[in-house]
């Protein structure tokens, strides 16, 4: 099922923007967009979502600041290697008064490039207090993203039952026209075989007998709407089943369509047929709306 959530949190001295999407999916797609210099945060993030998510194209999003007056470690100044390179300048610069050289002044940005000015150690954040706090605020993220879902689901879940219902009223009455069918099978049959009789002078009686049996079979749909009686409680069952079943309808919905199918090849009659293609449209339509279930 689709869905949504954004959130917004703070702490550490930082500041984080998330941004959670989710579309509708064969099987579990994830792409996430995150800081890559967080040390380990992806992989806890990817695993935390898979335990969340099991079906569908989800793609997270995750923008981290620094609070503007925090006092950043990465900007610290080396005091012995300052005084070591402004000294170096004056040198330079006397050098080169002495040899009638004029040099441009150079400015405080030039002095911070100089290696070791700034404190090389100090560039290395330890960004485990900044994961912990954002794993901490994932369940949130997750709750609101899964309350979104849980309301698609619900109108997913009356339009289901409501298939399902067509499907059960379109399985009763093709047993209804099954059994007025039976009477009209018997006239046909009798019509043919009085034609078959009247026209060949010794009639193999077993082999009579075996295609007769055999017409039977072909033309028997009882164990079709059997089947499909017996996919419509199950259905039910799955839809009702607040745990992930998408894969499960979409195995039932192939045992529909391989039911309404063989109803249809052995319908033998045009209402029975008839009956059998609007069962095919309305499971082909269940088909396209499980594929939003999770």
């Amino acid at each position: 099922m689709t869905g949504f959530a954004a959130r917004r949190g703070a702490g550490v001295g930082y500041t984080w923007a998330w941004d959670l999407r989710g579309v509708n999916g064969k099987g579990l797609d994830l792409r996430l967009r995150v800081p890559d210099w967080i040390d380990g945060l992806e992989a806890a993030l990817r695993a935390e979502l898979q335990k969340a998510v099991t079906r569908g194209n989800v793609s997270l999003t995750l923008k981290v600041a620094e609070d503007e007056g925090r006092d950043d470690a990465a900007f610290r100044l080396n005091d012995a290697a300052l005084a070591a390179a402004l000294g170096a300048l004056g040198r330079v610069e006397a050098a080169a008064m002495a040899s009638g050289v004029t040099l441009r002044q150079p400015t405080a940005a030039d002095v911070l490039t100089l290696r070791g000015v700034i404190d090389a150690t100090a560039q290395e954040t330890d960004t485990t207090p900044l994961r912990a706090a954002l794993m901490a605020d994932l369940p949130g993220l997750l709750a609101d993203f899964h309350t979104m879902r849980a309301t698609e689901g619900g109108a997913l879940a009356a339009v289901l039952t409501g298939q399902l219902d067509r499907i059960a009223a379109l399985t009763a009455e093709a047993t209804r026209e099954t059994a007025a069918r039976a009477a009209t099978q018997a006239d046909t049959l009798r019509e043919g075989l009085a034609r078959v009789l009247a026209a060949t002078e010794a009639v193999d009686e077993t082999r009579l007998a075996q295609e007769l049996a055999l017409l039977a079979v072909k033309t028997d749909v009882t164990e079709e709407l059997d089947r499909l009686a017996a996919h419509v409680e199950a259905a039910r069952a799955h839809v009702a089943d607040p745990a992930p079943v998408g894969r499960k309808l979409d195995f039932l919905m192939q045992e529909f369509m391989r039911e309404a199918n063989t109803l249809c090849s052995k319908a033998q009659s045009l209402a029975l047929t008839r009956i059998g293609l609007d069962l095919k449209t309305v499971i082909d339509q269940m088909r396209e709306q499980v594929q939003n279930v999770e």
